[in-house]
């Protein structure tokens, strides 16, 4: 037998047992940094996604009406920061639950926040939206945490919109998910 046909079977060999390894091993897990220094803010300073995972980058999400029967464009009519905050993660949970996913799998989020008039603040009401982020990230039954950026934007889609979210979320399987 040639060396040549010995290193052939001896590649196939050793390719064969690590593709039984890999498959014989669980499927890695999520990790998730929390911040420095003790901080307990609600957000993981960052977020690992192993290989043989699936990203899915979900588009930006946005609050509905949450008076349909009020002027158009009004605080009335959308709410304040905290009201639309509430609405987008609702909306949120709906599409990704449709996916199969839930907020536990959410590894990046970007929230864009308009200024609320309400408030008579030229800056974004920060507060309205952690009031809001925290019924659904850092609780006892949600305690996975994304990392996160949150921005002041002079304004989005229509008017008096304030919220914005859009996420990325990791599931396990390299897989995708069939088209609805």
């Amino acid at each position: 037998m040639s060396v040549s046909v010995i290193r052939s079977r001896w590649l196939a060999a050793v390719c064969l047992a690590a593709s039984s390894l890999a498959a014989a091993a669980p499927p890695a897990e999520v990790v998730r940094y929390p911040l420095l220094n003790g901080s307990k803010f609600p957000i993981a300073r960052a977020v690992e996604v192993p290989a043989g995972m699936t990203l899915i980058f979900h588009s930006g999400t946005t609050p509905s009406p949450k008076d349909p029967a009020a002027p158009v464009g009004t605080p009335a009519y959308w709410g304040d920061t905290k009201a639309q905050a509430l609405s987008a993660f609702a909306n949120i949970k709906e599409s990704i639950g449709a996916m199969g996913l839930s907020f536990g799998d959410v590894v990046k989020m970007t929230v864009f926040l308009v200024a609320d008039p309400s408030t008579g603040d030229t800056h974004m009401d920060f507060k309205g939206f952690m009031e809001a982020y925290t019924q659904y990230f850092g609780t006892a039954d949600q305690p996975n945490l994304p990392s996160r950026s949150t921005v002041q934007v002079a304004g989005l889609a229509s008017p008096g919109m304030l919220v914005e979210i859009e996420v990325v979320l990791a599931k396990p399987g390299a897989k995708p998910a069939p088209a609805k």
